[in-house]
């Protein structure tokens, strides 16, 4: 969830005080590793679930400020970018025993009680990567949510590109367009995991998380269609990709890093990641707050480094690194943002469950992957994942390139179970959860096949089929019951 801010005009003495702050920051976050001063003595998890907002009929429905406002619980429910979005976050946990099975209760219960209000004033919730149903006309400058930050945001993403965003992805079928506003991102909503860690085993992790991305994209994938065609599994990724690009067509070819970003190389640090921030993008949101970070790391006091983590909140990283602060104390989090949401809460504990278990076993092997993988290959994996989802091939070390269902079923389940282990999950929540994974790849059957399927299976229009298609995913996401084991029947 991002930071607020408020309404203003932005100066270039604003950009250049900025940039003095986010470099003091960073000097303060040195200081604070060389001296170990961050909480390393418990792992913890967090998660965030983005929703759509739709009406009766299983179209958009611009009403995420009434839904708030009849939800009442501003501690766990906020707004997203645009009026049809919501975001639920939920309060960190353990791993240990039942902690898994408990949170997914927690999240049916928050989404069942939401849902009830949100028909209150006409709105229904649906937690899927991109909504079947939205139009062009649907994501529009209008449609945007009226909290500050996104209309700064906005106005600070074209104006670094100077002119109109390009959508242009190919696919089953070619999608080329384009928007005068960075609305379209809106369309994307995902699901977010959290592992907080110590900075000692920060590297491991991220390097492990951006190992599993692709694997993680081609299982999880939900979100064929979009503006009515049908392009990747998870055309989440290259729709967020150009909708926030700031760059132009020369930028690119100079070799600009866009906004969302995969990476380049594997890290020895979470240093590196703040500072590759800091060097190669310049502000979006640049406001400064009264702070002065290192005087207050010289003064005993531990440091919000606020201009660093705004920024940070500008760079999405598909793994990203999280800065926070909580009751005076400071802590580390990699924050994996590769998922879509849905299909349902079930499918939602799963992935959690194989990504909290595999990072765990991958990042404590003694020759890490990381070491035996080029990274340019990690991130074609990901392209790879969400564009076949689970027909795709992948590359892994020590085995080649193979169907990433095989990969999976042979090699990384056992390593989830190993990891999940290592975790104290409990292990009746373990092999439910696992084996939701297990069922997927057997089936070939996750949320991204289940929708194409059923459309494809429509004796009617395109954009009827996709209205009905999303109104039986709502009824059955509300069952819980795993995407796997849907049918597809006709209509």
């Amino acid at each position: 969830m991002g930071r607020d801010v408020a309404a203003v005009a932005i100066t270039k003495e604003d950009r250049r005080r900025y940039r003095e702050k986010v470099r003091r920051c960073l000097e303060a976050l040195s200081t604070m590793l060389r001296d170990s001063r961050f909480e390393d003595d418990r792992a913890s998890i967090g998660m965030e679930v983005e929703l759509n907002l739709v009406d009766e009929t299983g179209r958009p429905a611009m009403r995420n400020a009434a839904v708030l406002q009849s939800i009442a619980d501003p501690g766990a429910w906020a707004t997203e970018l645009a009026q049809f979005n919501i975001e639920i976050n939920m309060p960190p946990t353990s791993l240990a025993g039942k902690s898994l099975a408990m949170l997914e209760q927690s999240i049916r219960d928050n989404l069942n009680h939401a849902d009830g209000r949100a028909r209150e004033v006409g709105a229904r919730l649906a937690m899927i990567g991109i909504l079947p149903t939205l139009r062009e006309s649907d994501v529009g400058e209008a449609a945007l949510s009226a909290n500050p930050r996104y209309k700064l945001l906005n106005e600070q993403v074209l104006a670094a590109r100077g002119e109109n965003l390009a959508l242009d992805i190919e696919g089953v079928e070619h999608l080329c367009t384009s928007a005068d506003c960075i609305t379209p991102e809106a369309a994307c909503t995902s699901v977010q995991f959290h592992l907080q860690v110590g900075p000692d085993d920060f590297a491991a992790s991220w390097n492990a998380a951006q190992a599993i991305a692709g694997v993680q994209v081609a299982l999880g994938a939900n979100s064929p269609f979009l503006f009515g065609r049908e392009l990747w599994h998870e055309t989440r990724l290259p729709l967020f990709e150009q909708a926030t690009d700031t760059r132009s067509e020369e930028l690119k070819v100079q070799g600009v890093r866009p906004r969302v970003w995969f990476g380049e190389r594997w890290i020895d640090s979470v240093f590196d990641l703040f500072e590759e921030n800091s060097r190669y993008f310049s502000a979006l949101l640049p406001m400064c707050e009264d702070e002065d970070p290192l005087e207050a790391l010289a003064s005993g006091e531990i440091p919000e480094l606020a201009e660093l983590s705004l920024h940070n909140g500008t760079i999405y990283r598909w793994n990203r690194p999280v800065y926070a602060v909580v009751d005076g104390r400071p802590h580390l989090r990699v924050e994996n943002r590769v998922l879509p949401a849905g299909p349902t809460v079930a499918d939602t504990m799963a992935n959690a469950a194989f990504y909290y278990g595999l990072v765990r076993a991958l990042a404590e092997e003694e020759h890490p992957v990381w070491e035996r993988m080029p990274f340019a290959a990690a991130a074609d994996n990901a392209r790879r994942g969400a564009r076949y989802g689970l027909a795709a091939r992948v590359f892994w070390p020590g085995v080649g390139e193979v169907p990433v269902t095989e990969l999976v079923l042979r090699h990384l389940l056992p390593q989830a179970v190993t990891g999940l282990d290592r975790w104290g999950v409990d292990t009746i929540v373990r092999d439910r959860l696992l084996g939701i994974v297990e069922r997927r790849c057997a089936t070939g059957r996750n949320g991204a096949t289940w929708q194409a399927e059923t459309v494809h299976a429509a004796h009617t229009d395109r954009e009827e089929a996709l209205r009905l298609m999303t109104c039986r995913y709502i009824d059955r996401m509300h069952t819980n019951a795993p995407v796997h084991t849907w049918p597809i029947g006709r209509y």
